[in-house]
């Protein structure tokens, strides 16, 4: 029993056990056979392989989609980071507006300094506004757009277009390409006749 056995565990050293283009079939002859119980669990066990296999696939794409995604998400966040601070300077831009407005309306000769100081100080605002990404949308006589006008009444129009901009009440801002404030709009309509 004991010579059995030590000759079951003994390793078999195949180069000297066959002859050279006949390993294949030796190793065959000298591997058990295999079970259908045997064979059910390797299937068993190749399926879920597999499907660990396709999980792991899915995972590390999954995982490369959500890399993209931050690092699309932290350039949108460094890019549009002055937008608050846009939208604080607007209501200044347009105080600077309607003072010069007045100026304009007042006596030229005791407003002639204040009006030259204002209207450079508006432009070194709009040139740090500008330098910052902030575009003004240009509507007076272009077709009425939702998507960057506001429409705030129709009036009826003889010289404009209907459905172009025949005034603009309040200006429209852009932060690169984000709209930022819709511009404040009079829409243009053909006249009634009658």
């Amino acid at each position: 029993m004991s010579n059995e056995q030590s000759n079951d565990t003994k390793p078999v050293n195949t180069e000297e056990a066959t002859a050279p283009g006949t390993e294949t079939s030796a190793a065959n002859a000298d591997a058990p056979a295999l079970t259908p119980a045997q064979i059910d669990e390797l299937k068993v066990q190749a399926a879920k392989a597999a499907e660990h296999w396709e999980r792991l696939v899915r995972q590390s794409a999954d995982l490369e989609n959500y890399k993209k995604r931050a690092a699309r998400e932290r350039q949108d966040a460094i890019k549009y980071a002055t937008e608050s601070l846009m939208q604080k300077l607007l209501p200044v831009l347009d105080n600077f507006e309607a003072a010069l407005a007045a100026v304009q309306q007042g006596n030229a000769e005791s407003t002639q300094s204040l009006l030259t100081g204002v209207s450079m100080i508006q432009q070194q605002l709009k040139s740090v506004l500008t330098e910052s990404g902030l575009e003004e949308i240009e509507s007076h006589g272009k077709p009425f757009d939702p998507n960057i006008h506001e429409a705030v009444s129709q009036a009826e129009s003889a010289e404009h277009p209907e459905g172009h901009v025949m005034q603009q009440l309040r200006k429209g801002y852009r932060l690169r390409e984000r709209l930022l404030r819709p511009a404040t709009v009079v829409v243009a309509k053909t006249p009634a006749t009658g």
